[in-house]
């Protein structure tokens, strides 16, 4: 039981963190220039429209 319960603690916790990390990098993207988005290859409106996607879709 115990087993099963820290299983579930863990999922939960590794999908927060994944939630998280998501929200934070796309936040990210709104803050870099034409000339940073154009060296990871990205033009500013999928920089705005990746940022505008809720935190838990990928």
């Amino acid at each position: 039981m115990k087993r099963v319960i820290r299983q579930k603690v863990n999922t939960g916790l590794g999908t927060c963190f994944s939630w998280y990390q998501r929200y934070r990098t796309r936040r990210q993207l709104l803050t870099l220039d034409r000339d940073q988005l154009k060296d990871i290859g990205v033009n500013r409106a999928c920089a705005q429209e990746e940022a505008a996607k809720p935190f838990w879709r990928k």
